[in-house]
């Protein structure tokens, strides 16, 4: 049987807890809030800074209902992210086509930007291409 001194458990734990935050603290995963507009739809989004300084972001959602059933109805939603300096920037399409939003309802959306994140939202909207967000939000995270 080996002694070990109380420095080398100490040790250990010092380089577990190390390796155990470096791997949490490198995505950050926030939730939606509850929306209003589609009451069942929830999700998160997970960000995490790469290599490159460039920011990965990640949107899934669920129990999101086809943007055709909305009152009034869409054509597509919409991500929204807003940086710092409250710049508002049109980072993708959901579709919500079949084929795009599964039988379950899910969806979700992977980009990259160069800007930083504050705040990630969803809008539904006549034309996924828009420059500036309408007024019907989906479903929204607060300011990170």
């Amino acid at each position: 049987m080996k002694n070990y001194s109380i420095s080398n458990y100490i040790g250990k734990a010092i380089i577990i807890s190390i390796l155990i935050f470096s791997l949490t603290a490198c995505a950050k995963k926030i939730s939606f809030q509850g929306s209003s507009v589609v009451p069942a739809a929830r999700g998160s989004v997970k960000i995490k800074k790469d290599k490159n300084k460039n920011y990965s972001i990640e949107v899934s959602l669920y129990n999101l209902a086809e943007v055709k059933r909305l009152e009034p109805p869409r054509q597509a939603y919409v991500v929204w992210m807003e940086t710092e300096g409250q710049i508002t920037k049109n980072i993708g399409q959901i579709n919500s086509a079949q084929t795009m939003i599964s039988k379950k309802l899910k969806a979700s959306l992977q980009t990259v930007s160069s800007f930083k994140p504050l705040k990630i939202f969803v809008t539904a909207e006549e034309d996924a291409t828009v420059q500036y967000p309408g007024s019907q939000v989906i479903i929204s995270t607060d300011s990170f």
